[in-house]
């Protein structure tokens, strides 16, 4: 049975009492002159020293002896000639302390520049002298330290926002904007750095780094340096190798909170809407649309909806027609009174044979020809500017002319849109099908097609389907 070391009962007790805010700040008045290599402190260096941690009371002899005298009972403080110190039970309080409160107020990260900068330890450690080799693993556990401290909170933070019934949707559709385009970019290039670490790790010898960097910082009277460090490494080999590894669970993490919080923003958004409203019946509509089995119950079902049957009255015309030019747009054009009687029976009031109603068969067939010819135009277009990541508009060569211009009017879009805390914008087309994101330009490009040559900054893109 694995049993776990115990944390002395009177360690933070110092934070349960009445008194408990004026320990925590005696403490740490302790701890600040203990960074500053002084040791031991008078009643009135502890005095001056509270004033420097923030404490703005006046506190009195009494009071503030009968507070050290309660951490020196609990074992936090020691005392020697009128002189008061931290004991190592009283470092640990305060440490605890500074650990608890930077837990509170900081929030967690998954940052590529950790990945890198382990990569970066590593590749140096096969091949440093053995002073470097000491200094450059002890940085190379910071890192990782940093890597999982960041993305535990991280991970933590968003399942927290998640399960808050009270945001709104105003909150969500800032965290789509950033949090989701965040992840995007931290997942698009995660496989090359992960395999990049992996390579690294494979060609080093472990237990000679640990006795090379032993060697160069002189540590031969600490007989628990090396276990230290194999635990390290053991925690290193499970990020990138464990089974499964680590790495790859923080890419399954990231992925899914982008479905997770389309989700919740989904959940919110129907919450909060009408019992009925213009969305949900063109959704209903939609549904049945989908399942009709011919083209002529589909136009059936739209004539029942939308009530656009076959035009009675497109012979009408004004009482005196020459007054109006043959190519004047109708919306210009004054009304033509129409009988009620036209669509009841096909008659009008006054007596006389009502117009013929033309055969549109044709028109409908030239224009559904029509819209299969732009729709696949369409459909060439964005999958010739759709990108696999964050790419350099001037790496897109290839380009035609119209679907150039389909990309700079998507470019347009997003430099008319505010950009995020990232600095990234984002725009979408009309049709809600595209969405891109776009970030500073770094350089200038220029781009050639068959009708000319545009110059203009190098914006980095993120062209995706939605």
């Amino acid at each position: 049975m694995t049993t776990f070391p115990r944390v002395p009962a009177d360690l933070f007790r110092f934070t349960t009492t009445d008194q408990a805010e004026l320990h925590t700040a005696v403490l740490r008045a302790f701890g600040v002159a203990n960074e500053r290599l002084q040791t031991t402190l008078t009643l009135d260096d502890v005095q001056q020293r509270l004033r420097d941690v923030g404490w703005s009371e006046q506190v009195t002899h009494d009071v503030l002896t009968e507070s050290v005298h309660a951490l020196r009972q609990w074992g936090l403080v020691d005392a020697a000639q009128h002189r008061y110190g931290l004991t190592k039970l009283g470092e640990a309080a305060h440490a605890g302390i500074r650990h608890a409160l930077h837990t509170l107020t900081s929030s967690g990260s998954l940052q590529t520049a950790v990945l890198d900068a382990i990569a970066d330890r590593l590749d140096e450690l096969a091949t440093a002298d053995d002073r470097r080799a000491f200094t450059a693993l002890m940085e190379l556990e910071g890192h990782l330290d940093a890597l999982v401290t960041g993305t535990t909170r991280f991970n933590a933070d968003l399942q927290r926002l998640l399960r808050d019934e009270r945001a709104d949707l105003a909150t969500f559709q800032d965290v789509k904007r950033t949090t989701i385009t965040y992840l995007r970019d931290f997942v698009s290039e995660l496989d090359a750095r992960k395999q990049r670490i992996r390579d690294a790790i494979g060609k080093i010898d472990a237990a000679g780094l640990r006795e090379r960097a032993r060697n160069g910082a002189d540590l031969y009277q600490d007989a628990n340096w090396l276990g230290d460090r194999a635990e390290a490494w053991d925690d290193l080999r499970t990020w990138f190798f464990g089974t499964p590894p680590r790495v790859d669970e923080l890419q399954d993490v990231a992925r899914k909170a982008i479905v997770q919080l389309l989700r919740v923003l989904d959940r919110i958004s129907e919450q909060r809407r009408r019992p009925t409203n213009t969305a949900a019946d063109f959704r209903a509509l939609a549904r049945w649309f989908a399942r009709t089995e011919t083209e002529d119950e589909a136009h059936e079902l739209f004539n029942a909806a939308f009530g656009l049957w076959s035009a009675r009255h497109a012979h009408l015309a004004h009482a005196d027609g020459e007054l109006l030019p043959s190519g004047e747009p109708w919306h210009n054009t004054p009304p033509v009174p129409v009988s009620p009687q036209l669509r009841a029976t096909g008659k009008q009031e006054h007596i006389g044979s009502t117009g013929k109603v033309r055969n549109v068969e044709e028109v409908r067939r030239n224009r559904r020809e029509q819209a299969e010819k732009e729709r696949k135009e369409l459909e060439h277009a964005w999958a010739q500017i759709q990108t696999d990541g964050a790419i350099r508009i001037s790496t897109l060569t290839n380009l035609d002319h119209d679907t150039f211009h389909r990309l700079i009017d998507l470019v347009g879009r997003a430099l008319g849109s505010d950009p995020d805390s990232t600095g990234t914008r984002t725009a979408g087309t009309t049709d809600g099908r595209m969405q891109i994101n776009l970030r500073n330009a770094r350089g200038w490009a220029t781009i050639t097609t068959q009708k000319g040559t545009l110059s203009g900054p190098d914006y980095v893109i993120d062209v995706q389907s939605r």
